[in-house]
């Protein structure tokens, strides 16, 4: 039995492997970001203290594209466009950890990502699954959709970038998700991409939870990166369950594909519509850096980074179910309940800060 063959039956064992890659990295990385001050410090943005090094998106990548180029089983040329503008995002995000880019030249970098993943590699949404009775949709609709769910995805993970675990954790949940479907689908190669992940993004969460004096944040390259490669997961997941061509178990087709995806990705989809929504209300920049995401409300209320993140992966998991319920429900009705548990947890989260703001208020009086 060759590795090929074994790697195809147990895909997830590139995972392990490429969290071996990244152990055996991270504190080389760390060595260097000191050595060189490649770190962050307290801002608007986040919710820490002291300069930590924040170039954890560099081990992320290198575990990932390590393992993945040393095994993957699929042919490398068929995806040299998608890596090209994995390593070009990955270069954005690094620059903007380092110069901090104007929302402007970061979008512009985003997007020529974007172009090759989209126009070039093909890698787009083309139906709508029977929402509002449309199943194919023309490309005048497939590549602004597709553009829009992207920086969608991309800046999401982003902005829920904000206290430690989080983005890793919802990063690790997603991945493994996707690469478990993948599997049971035989997509090995796309299975073997996603456990990857799962492996570079473990190894990483460990170092940014329960690291004291080892501590590193992702920063923009590996929030972007892991962000563009969710994409392509999501791309896959829908056209598969849309098209089908026989590889889709019944049992494991998912007619509401496009719903199931907004509750794998709820939290940072969510979190990201609803500060943008009431950035535009106040008529501020929706780009515009703040702590007005869930996890600095959370944090208001005196609980702390550690308990914030598991509360809000929590959060994410009880989505995941909730999708995999509705997998085969009209796509219209699914996705309305969808919204109404969204918006009741909002309302809920808002009355909890509320109440302990009022709280805090009288105590000081």
């Amino acid at each position: 039995m060759n590795i090929d063959s074994v790697l195809i039956s147990y895909p997830f064992l590139l995972g392990i492997f490429s969290f071996l890659v990244g152990l055996f990295m991270m504190p080389h990385v760390l060595q260097m970001a000191k050595k060189k001050e490649l770190i962050v410090k307290p801002n608007k943005r986040t919710a820490h203290e002291g300069g930590i090094p924040n170039i954890g998106g560099i081990n992320i990548f290198s575990s990932f594209i390590i393992s993945y180029l040393l095994f993957s089983v699929g042919e490398i040329d068929q995806n040299r466009v998608i890596l090209a503008g994995m390593y070009f995002i990955l270069l954005v995000g690094f620059l903007d950890d380092m110069i901090e880019l104007s929302p402007l030249k970061k979008l512009f970098g985003e997007l020529i990502a974007g172009f090759l993943l989209i126009v070039i590699a093909d890698i787009r949404l083309t139906s709508l699954h029977g929402f509002l009775g449309f199943e194919y949709i023309s490309d005048i609709i497939s590549y602004p959709l597709s553009f829009f769910v992207y920086l969608l995805v991309i800046n999401g993970l982003n902005l829920i970038d904000g206290v430690d675990g989080l983005a890793s954790g919802l990063g690790i949940m997603i991945c493994m998700f996707f690469g478990i479907y993948f599997q049971l689908n035989d997509m090995t190669d796309l299975s073997m991409m996603a456990y990857s992940f799962v492996g570079a993004l473990l190894i990483f969460f460990i170092y940014n939870v329960f690291g004291n004096h080892s501590k590193i944040f992702m920063g923009d390259s590996g929030a972007l990166v892991l962000g563009y490669t969710i994409y392509l997961f999501i791309v896959a997941f829908c056209e598969l369950n849309a098209y089908n061509m026989g590889r889709v178990d019944a049992v494991l087709t998912m007619k509401s594909a496009p719903v199931v995806v907004i509750c794998v990705l709820a939290v940072p989809l969510i979190d990201t519509l609803r500060v943008m929504i009431t950035r535009i209300k106040k008529r501020q920049s929706p780009f515009m850096a703040d702590k007005n995401h869930v996890h600095h409300l959370l944090l208001s209320t005196g609980l702390k980074h550690k308990e914030v993140t598991f509360i809000l992966l929590a959060v994410n998991l009880f989505f995941i179910g909730l999708g995999l319920l509705l997998r085969n429900v009209q796509i219209e009705i699914a996705l309305l309940i969808v919204i109404v548990c969204a918006i009741t947890l909002i309302i809920t989260l808002w009355r909890i800060v509320d109440k302990y703001n009022n709280k805090k208020k009288e105590s000081q009086a």
